[in-house]
């Protein structure tokens, strides 16, 4: 009887230190995301989005792709096409040129609203933007599909004819 409750009591103890241990590691790992160097995103509406880009001195970042801002984008005559992700016959890759081609247009104290198809790009995008030092970033949440929903004004890029 003795040994069973010896036995009891070494397997209590050792439920509790892989307990304990489990606990270190979710507190070390709550530590070391909040300490990491991203930036916290701020998501906005598509219509408090409107309003920064027509009233508040903020620009449109426009991370889709090319062939996707072509079909059809929110009307801002200096809105930027910078795509994050690029169509290649292997799928969509990133970008890798992206913060470089951001920076050729855009200065650090820019304001900026960045969106995409659906608000998935633009947050990723938003947070490399952060990371690189940009201060006064917004991503606009659920993207261009979003701002079409709810009624606001877009174009499509009208093509060329060539005689």
């Amino acid at each position: 009887m003795n040994t069973q409750t010896s036995s009891g009591s070494e397997i209590l103890n050792t439920r509790i230190q892989i307990k304990h241990s489990w606990i270190q590691i979710i507190c070390l790992l709550l530590l070391i995301s909040n300490s990491s160097s991203e930036s916290e995103i701020v998501t906005i509406d598509v219509h408090k989005a409107n309003d920064l880009l027509r009233n508040g001195g903020y620009r449109y970042l426009d991370v889709r792709t090319v062939e996707e801002f072509e079909k059809g984008h929110i009307d801002f005559d200096d809105a930027l096409n910078i795509p994050y992700m690029l169509d290649t016959p292997q799928g969509r890759v990133k970008n890798t040129n992206f913060m470089e081609q951001v920076l050729l247009l855009c200065t650090k104290d820019d304001h900026l609203v960045v969106g995409c198809q659906a608000g998935i790009r633009s947050a990723y995008a938003t947070t490399i933007l952060l990371d690189t030092g940009l201060k006064h970033v917004y991503n606009m949440g659920g993207g261009y599909l979003a701002w079409v929903q709810n009624g606001l004004h877009v174009t499509m890029k009208t093509p060329k004819v060539e005689l």
